[in-house]
């Protein structure tokens, strides 16, 4: 069966936030759309997620994805911009469920493994490495749209399985979970 679907990536941010939109054809990628959501001009922290909220529902509206791609919140130093883009994302996964669109989340460093085969790669080396893929002409003023993309991509090349549907036979848990007579007691 050939795969006909939309992958909508996100990569959460309360100053901009990027987004992607791809198409699989027949195990064919092509770019649908990528921009940002600037939130650079809006002061209080509440009417940044209030924004937040109605573009996503507009392009899941406009674009109807299949599936949501998110990138995973990583750890910071300052604990108030790890809480305020905990809080960006929690509103953008919210969406994705609200239009009963399944999500899935991925580190920075899978991501970035995934596009460029480093996990350690820059914004500016992804965002090159899309441009081969998708060939765009213009490079994005922000990287973070470039980023959003990254995110549809990674989940199309991970074939949807993220942080939340890892594989548990890989882990101890997940062994013994599959071979509970193997424990001896």
């Amino acid at each position: 069966m050939s795969e006909d679907k939309i992958i909508l990536g996100i990569d959460p941010g309360t100053t901009v936030m990027g987004y992607g939109l791809i198409h699989i054809k027949q195990n064919k990628v092509s770019m649908i759309n990528f921009g940002i959501i600037q939130l650079k001009k809006i002061d209080n922290h509440p009417d940044k997620l209030k924004r937040i909220l109605d573009r996503l529902n507009g392009l899941i509206m406009e674009f109807k994805p299949d599936e949501m791609a998110i990138e995973a919140p990583f750890f910071g130093k300052n604990v108030q911009s790890m809480l305020k883009l905990g809080r960006a994302q929690g509103v953008a996964i919210a969406a994705s469920l609200n239009h009963n669109v399944p999500y899935e989340e991925y580190s920075p460093r899978r991501i970035k493994q995934a596009i460029t085969g480093r996990g350690g790669a820059s914004k500016e080396q992804v965002a090159a490495m899309l441009q081969q893929i998708f060939q765009f002409e213009e490079m994005p003023k922000y990287l973070d749209a470039t980023d959003g993309l990254a995110v549809a991509l990674c989940h199309h090349y991970s074939k949807g399985k993220g942080e939340n549907n890892k594989d548990k036979s890989s882990s101890w848990a997940g062994f013994l979970q599959t071979n509970p007579k193997r424990l001896k007691k």
